[in-house]
């Protein structure tokens, strides 16, 4: 055999032998969950307190550790991701494997002493692709792989969101939602770039994948609420209520402009009278 074909064999050879322990040593999970969530500064302080104490309160619920144990495996990877405009994303709590009410509370724990930080920019693609490439050091190997995603905004900088979901579903990742929709009727005039039909922004323009769905906050009083049966839903691989699921093949008309947080934006940057 030529040399440089003993070279290139040995190295394929060390390759698959390289790949094969490392996902030998990878843990088998039922889900990898990255929790993507929107610290823009649309989103005022005391509703960031009361979204970071909902899933905090959460990982401590019975409901959540029952959903944790109830699967096929027993045991789930999670990472917490806060995200805003185009180049602010942060991971608060790092890929934590959880088994047992012990480490769902110690999760809870990390997460309720994590900083809280507020930016400028909605940029949901780029919360998307970041979370997309969290899966790579997961360490876990999960039979589903879900980015749960939550906003009082629509996307306003960085890729367009349409074709980043789409990018991010073809990988088999589900996109599910979690609009907080707390002034609506107000959107527009307290925030420049908000959206009245945020619910119907993130099922049309957002989430997407197996089963994906999304759960609408509307008063401060049911984030706790909301925030738990999610994550129930999301580890029990389960969805809210039947959907109905196009035909292969088939495109859904949207009903919203996907681009409007774009040109919000855009004409909000414009001088007065051009707007």
């Amino acid at each position: 055999m030529p040399l440089l074909a003993s070279v290139l064999l040995l190295t394929s050879s060390f390759t698959v032998a390289a790949s094969a322990t490392a996902l030998a040593q990878m843990t088998e999970v039922d889900l990898e969950l990255v929790l993507a969530v929107d610290v823009s500064r649309s989103m005022d302080f005391e509703e960031q307190r009361i979204q970071r104490e909902g899933y905090v309160a959460a990982f401590r619920h019975s409901e959540v550790v029952r959903a944790i144990a109830s699967g096929e495996i027993g045991k789930i990877a999670v990472t917490y991701l806060e995200w805003a405009g185009s180049a602010h994303q942060t991971v608060v709590v790092p890929w934590t494997i959880l088994a047992s009410h012990e480490d769902a509370f110690a999760f809870a724990d990390k997460l309720e002493g994590g900083e809280t930080t507020r930016e400028r920019g909605t940029s949901i693609s780029n919360g998307l692709s970041f979370a997309t490439q969290l899966f790579e050091s997961s360490g876990g190997n999960g039979l589903r792989q879900t980015i749960d995603v939550s906003g009082d905004g629509a996307n306003n900088m960085g890729a367009p969101i349409v074709p980043t979901r789409d990018t991010v579903v073809a990988q088999g990742i589900t996109i599910n939602g979690l609009p907080i929709m707390l002034r609506p009727s107000m959107a527009a005039s307290i925030e420049p770039f908000g959206i009245a039909d945020l619910d119907v922004y993130y099922e049309d323009c957002v989430i997407g994948g197996p089963g994906a769905f999304m759960i609408t906050v509307k008063d401060r009083s049911q984030f706790q609420a909301a925030i738990r049966r999610k994550l129930v839903l999301e580890i029990a691989g389960l969805e809210p209520e039947p959907r109905v699921i196009p035909v292969a093949g088939l495109i859904k008309e949207s009903r919203i402009d996907c681009m409007v947080g774009e040109k919000t934006r855009g004409r909000w940057f414009l001088p007065e009278e051009d707007r």
